[in-house]
């Protein structure tokens, strides 16, 4: 039972949100209306009449404008006053047909005890509401069994489902408010924006202007990244002298700075490469473009089993993979989580792509790098593909809202940066210095060495890679790039070309692509799947890159690449 409830309502798209606000009404708790971003309504020759609105639903509205703060003041004032002055709820009536059979289940649950209004629960169970007809099958089955009656009677009339049918009929009295408080400017030219959306969701250039937005965004973010990335590799580098200058260089020093350095290895990937992600990302969102991407990228979704707006995860995950699956909750049902989370964890981060670029890039070419990616993302289609035939339930369609374009809000972009960068210390920070920790203490007693020796009927045997690379995807648990750097530490050399073959540098980088992901990323995983769930993803990737990886390099043979 809240003490008031603030409707915040779109002046460009008044009809669309006044539904919701009936339903609100229906609940009967003091309601302020906020008629948001009027002066984008203004623009589209859009004229709302607030009074006459607030006659009509008696409830307080107010126009603002959020994003300069503008009626805030005012939404705060009518809050008061309803919490001081009391509220009577309007109550809009619907057809008759509809309206008998409230009033009948209205008089069936007199005396039932609730938290809600009669008059909503009855509404509720003519719609087939999940959770309110639960509620009532506890309390009173036989009027449930009147609810699913009167439901059927309300088909029969209407030719369609009864939640249609109120549905239609909200649809209907909106429709009438609408046309009593807006006035639309005959004649506008339209705006740039406008103009601007044409391209942007066009069947062609729509995709030629995404290609270009995101390499953009993927080019400054790299081009800042390796500029700063230099600071931390000197701050490694120096706190490490004076490190084990003072604490010289037993077990414990080895531990503890192992600590530090997985510490700052976390920042050397948040600073230089998320933080600039995420900025841009959270600049195109509040711009309105993203669920342009979602609806332009529809078609291809479906075909791994999952809508449009999978992609926006799949996007962030080019960047890094641990806000991937945080936004994979934007999903609406378990089923199509799992299958964006999945797919979303094949995705190359910027981490793989260093290793990528490292080896296969540096050596073979883009050409090559090129090849790959577009293996990955058809791959990663395939995998989505067989997942969604696997799970339970059918796939859902795209149902969003497009935004209108609006200047984007520095301030409402940086808060969403920095807490989302901070939602990312917190979760991986604990588990990298304790992996970091671990897998230090593994080398120093001699059992990393042993764990190679192991793996080496898989790396040396199946995937025809030297033995050491075991090592190697041991540490790349903790970070990807890490499988370079510890690559040129093992050889001695950063040419890595006089100690890898072709056929292995390809291998080596499908195999990074595809495997465990990073501890980061399991921990995000442990948190959206729990532990089985991160288990079982971790254990098919392990198995994908290995069953890829090995194959990968015998068709190479095959056609001359040694």
């Amino acid at each position: 039972k809240p003490d008031v409830v603030v409707n915040i309502v779109d002046a460009t798209a008044l009809e669309r949100h006044l539904i919701f606000t009936l339903q609100l009404l229906e609940l009967e708790r003091p309601l302020v209306i906020a008629v948001n971003m009027i002066d984008l309504a203004e623009k589209r020759g859009i004229k709302i009449n607030s009074k006459k609105l607030e006659e009509i639903l008696g409830a307080p509205v107010v126009p603002t404008i959020a994003i300069r703060g503008k009626g805030l003041t005012e939404v705060l004032d009518k809050v008061i006053e309803l919490t001081e002055k009391g509220y009577s709820p309007k109550r809009f009536e619907y057809g008759r047909e509809i309206e008998d059979r409230i009033r009948k289940l209205e008089e069936a649950l007199e005396g039932f005890e609730s938290p809600y209004p009669r008059r909503w629960i009855a509404i509720k169970l003519l719609e087939k509401d999940e959770e309110v007809m639960k509620l009532v099958e506890r309390e009173n089955p036989e009027v449930l069994e009147l609810a699913k009656k009167l439901s059927a009677e309300i088909e029969e009339i209407h030719g369609h489902d009864s939640s249609i049918a109120i549905a239609n009929e909200r649809v209907g009295i909106v429709r009438q408010i609408v046309e009593k408080v807006v006035e639309i400017a005959e004649e506008r030219k339209p705006s740039l924006g406008e103009r601007f959306d044409e391209i942007a969701t066009h069947k062609v250039f729509g995709y030629l202007l995404m290609v270009i937005i995101f390499a953009g965004m993927f080019l400054t973010v790299f081009g800042i990244g390796d500029y700063i990335v230099g600071f931390f590799d000197e701050l490694t580098e120096s706190l490490s002298e004076t490190w084990f200058a003072y604490f010289g260089s037993g077990i414990l020093s080895e531990l503890g700075w192992a600590a530090v350095e997985s510490f700052i290895a976390l920042l050397g990937i948040v600073i230089p490469y998320i933080a600039p992600l995420y900025f841009l990302l959270f600049l195109l969102e509040n711009w309105g473009y993203l669920a342009r991407v979602s609806f332009l990228l529809d078609n291809v979704m479906h075909k791994a089993g999952v809508h449009g707006k999978a992609s926006i995860p799949m996007i962030l995950g080019f960047g890094c993979n641990v806000p991937a699956c945080l936004s994979a909750r934007i999903m609406e049902t378990w089923r199509e989580k799992v299958i964006t989370i999945l797919m979303t964890t094949l995705i190359p981060c910027s981490a793989v792509t260093v290793v990528v670029m490292g080896l296969t890039g540096r050596y073979l070419g883009v050409f090559w790098v090129t090849g790959l990616y577009l293996f990955t993302l058809l791959m990663v289609l395939l995998v989505g593909r067989l997942t969604s035939k696997i799970l339970p339930g059918k796939p859902v369609e795209l149902i969003m809202e497009v935004p209108s374009y609006k200047t984007p809000n520095l301030k409402t972009i940086l808060i969403m940066t920095w807490l989302r960068i901070r939602q990312f210390i917190y979760i991986a920070m604990p588990l990298v210095i304790l992996a970091g920790v671990f897998i230090k203490f593994m080398d120093l007693t001699g059992v990393l060495s042993v764990v190679s020796d192991l793996m080496s009927p898989i790396t040396v045997e199946w995937l025809m890679l030297p033995k050491e690379t075991g090592m190697l995807l041991i540490f790349g648990i903790l970070r990807k790039e890490l499988i370079l750097l510890t690559l040129a530490s093992l050889l001695g050399t950063t040419d890595f070309s006089a100690a890898l073959t072709p056929n292995q540098m390809v291998t080596l980088s499908l195999v990074t692509i595809f495997y465990i992901p990073c501890i980061a990323t399991i921990a995000a995983l442990v948190r959206e799947m729990g532990a089985k769930g991160a288990t079982l993803i971790t254990v098919a990737e392990i198995l994908l890159a290995i069953l890829i990886g090995g194959v990968a390099s015998r068709l190479l043979l095959i056609l001359g690449i040694t």
